[in-house]
């Protein structure tokens, strides 16, 4: 299911090849071998990775940081708060589009895929990138998270001005790993329809975004879809 070395875009396997021969990776090698033998495991295989397909190290300039992937039957495709064409929009993911569109001034967008954010360097990182189907949380607390954090330690410590966005406590608790001195981290309650309403509607982090990414001398975001 996870190779020696995953199928990752070239800049991001140079990056993270330390972690490939770790023991917490190859334990969850095995963990990840054993669920899938015995229940359905999502992304499928070949998308596990898919945020560092889309998204080239060197091309970074905002993080958006969810926890863990969709566990309903053809939501997960590897990119956080995303689902594929013609799959139905998950609620948070309805709140994010409501914030854009209020934000922005844009249309709703038809589509839940986020692929058009990922191609122009919004990594979309879940902080673990597997789960066992209709079992939210199943692979947390397996090793995915050295993982992940080890990528943001990363992106903290060889880029200067990147945007992360923190939605809800369990991405703000991964502040801790950014160096805030050099980076600028955008935090809200979570897109979820139990908090949306204390503090996501309103919060604006796409205009932020672009206005901080246009101070920094980079390109702004073309946020619609």
């Amino acid at each position: 299911m996870i190779k020696a070395e995953p199928n990752m875009e070239p800049e991001w396997l140079e990056v993270l090849k330390p972690e490939f021969g770790k023991p917490y990776f190859n334990e969850l090698k095995s963990f990840l071998l054993e669920e899938k033998r015995q229940y359905r495991v999502y992304p499928p295989g070949n998308r596990i990775f898919a945020a560092f397909e889309f998204t080239p190290f060197s091309k970074v300039k905002v993080v958006i940081l969810g926890q863990d992937p969709y566990h309903g039957d053809g939501q997960a495709h590897g990119l956080c708060f995303s689902v594929p064409d013609g799959v139905a929009k998950p609620p948070s993911l309805v709140n994010i589009y409501k914030e854009l569109s209020t934000d922005m001034g844009t249309p709703l967008p038809a589509s839940g895929n986020l692929e058009k954010w990922a191609k122009q360097g919004v990594l979309l990182l879940n902080a673990t990138l597997t789960v066992r189907a209709n079992q939210a949380g199943s692979h947390q607390r397996r090793g995915w998270e050295n993982f992940t954090d080890e990528v943001i330690r990363q992106l903290s410590a060889r880029h200067s001005g990147l945007v992360f966005i923190l939605w809800g406590s369990y991405a703000q608790a991964k502040e801790t790993l950014i160096d805030t001195s050099k980076h600028v981290v955008l935090k809200a309650v979570h897109p979820s329809p139990l908090s949306v309403y204390r503090g996501f509607f309103g919060c604006r982090h796409f205009s932020k975004t672009n206005e901080i990414l246009l101070s920094k001398g980079k390109g702004e975001v073309d946020w619609s879809l």
